[in-house]
């Protein structure tokens, strides 16, 4: 993120009526556009859905917590959410 200095941007009204809420720090301007789902970029949604998936699927034909926890290297409760969720 780049700063600005908001005097060479912003028309004069405007930035008085910026300093008559705060004056001299430093203001984050979030962007206008649509924020993306969690995972939606990088494609770590999908993957997790997909194990979650196995895990549920493997838990219902017959593998244990116990080995889904050594196979996945997750805690019995994270699988517990997972199975039962």
């Amino acid at each position: 993120m780049k700063y600005v200095n908001a005097a060479e941007i912003l028309p004069e009204k405007l930035l008085k009526e910026i300093q008559t809420y705060m004056d001299g720090g430093v203001l984050y301007i979030p962007k206008t556009s649509a924020k993306k789902g969690w995972g939606s970029v990088s494609g770590s949604r999908k993957f997790y859905q997909k194990r979650n998936k196995e895990i549920q699927f493997l838990f219902k034909n017959g593998y244990s917590i116990e080995t889904l926890s050594k196979q996945y290297g997750l805690a019995h409760s994270t699988l517990k959410k997972i199975i039962y969720s």
